[in-house]
């Protein structure tokens, strides 16, 4: 069974930036988009930003202009590189892959708190 592992989160002041990864253990095949998702305390899960297999990315109205998505060639990588943190921007962040039958995978999250 694959698993995604994220890692790179942390505490940063605002205005700072980080570098999220996420890395699949095993095989996941056919994935077609890669994206990261968060949960901040008491709200729902929200995409943050996604990538498809052609490389075409979206993000959300928040965090356009800030945060940068990525992926390796192989697909077995994605990143999510976030500049000008902003205290909103705390909450657990997924990476999610999304396969070519709809199969999706998690990782079990990361923690990113802003904070002065």
């Amino acid at each position: 069974q694959a698993q995604l592992v994220e890692s790179g989160g942390g505490l940063v002041q605002p205005g700072g930036s980080l570098r999220l990864s996420c890395a699949a253990s095993g095989s996941i095949p056919a994935t077609t988009v890669w994206a990261w998702y968060r949960q901040a305390p008491g709200k729902e899960r929200e995409l943050v930003a996604r990538i498809t297999i052609a490389r075409d990315t979206n993000y959300a109205d928040s965090v356009k202009g800030r945060f940068s998505i990525s992926r390796d060639a192989a697909g077995n990588h994605v990143y999510l590189q976030m500049n000008s943190l902003q205290p909103e921007d705390t909450a657990i962040y997924f990476c999610n892959f999304r396969n070519r039958w709809a199969r999706e995978y998690w990782g079990q999250g990361t923690q990113v708190t802003v904070d002065s």
